[in-house]
């Protein structure tokens, strides 16, 4: 067997534990919760369910209480925009969630208009 063909494999089987992974607490968090997400409260149906996903609040994807306290679910949109602020948290520190506050800049780009206009 080749470096390569190996790689793949293992990566290969690392995707189908994560997919079965996946499927279990995914299935108990859609009987456990109404199928609203948890963010923009857009609600699912069967026609639309694949587009709810389930976040683990801690960020621990092995982390799977039968009592779903660490699940929420969000759709696609809301759970790609968690995911990124918590990337970006991990980064470049800080707050994330309800604990920041928005900081309101201090450059007013208007602030010499009228004398800016009145130089003619």
């Amino acid at each position: 067997m080749t470096q390569h063909s190996k790689a793949h494999q293992i990566v290969a089987e690392a995707r189908r534990n994560r997919e079965e992974r996946e499927k279990g607490y995914r299935e108990q968090a859609l009987k456990l919760f109404p199928w609203i997400c948890g963010r923009c409260a857009r609600e699912f149906d069967l026609k639309n369910l694949r587009e709810l996903t389930v976040h683990h609040t801690n960020h621990n994807h092995d982390d799977n209480p039968a009592n779903g306290s660490n699940w929420e679910l969000l759709c696609l949109y809301c759970h790609d925009n968690e995911h990124q602020r918590y990337e970006e948290q991990s980064r470049f520190g800080g707050k994330t969630g309800s604990e920041s506050k928005t900081q309101a800049g201090s450059f007013n780009p208007f602030a010499d208009l009228k004398k800016m206009m009145q130089k003619e």
